[in-house]
């Protein structure tokens, strides 16, 4: 069992910078992924990695980086060029399946959250 602990939200003003970190604990799997939920919309795939090949969302292609560390146990996810639009709770989720990557369906472990909020 992995257990998943987000961390690196906060405030920002628009165009500015924030990196996620994800640290996990337990069976670490191989897909890893960054999810995102605004109020009032449904959650959405922002990038992934699996057996260390990363996919990036249209939303994060360009402006977002997903990377873990040498030794698997933290994901971090580079956002920059932050929009007001990203404003939104930000998820690591872990699946036992090789090739998750976005599906959201496929993960069976989430963490609790970090917050981005981002300001005009």
């Amino acid at each position: 069992q992995v257990h998943l602990v987000e961390s690196g939200g906060g405030s920002v003003q628009a165009g500015g910078s924030l990196t996620l970190r994800c640290a996990a604990s337990g069976d670490i799997p191989e897909c890893r992924a960054w999810f995102r939920q605004a109020p009032g919309k449904e959650r959405e795939g922002v990038a992934a990695i699996c057996s260390g090949t990363p996919n990036e969302s249209n939303v994060a292609r360009g402006r977002f980086t997903i990377s873990q560390d040498s030794g698997k146990s933290t994901l971090l996810l580079q956002m920059n060029n932050l929009r007001p639009d990203d404003t939104a709770m930000y998820y690591c989720a872990a699946s036992k399946h090789l090739w998750a990557y976005l599906r959201e369906d496929l993960y069976e472990t989430w963490g609790q959250g970090t917050q981005v909020t981002v300001s005009s």
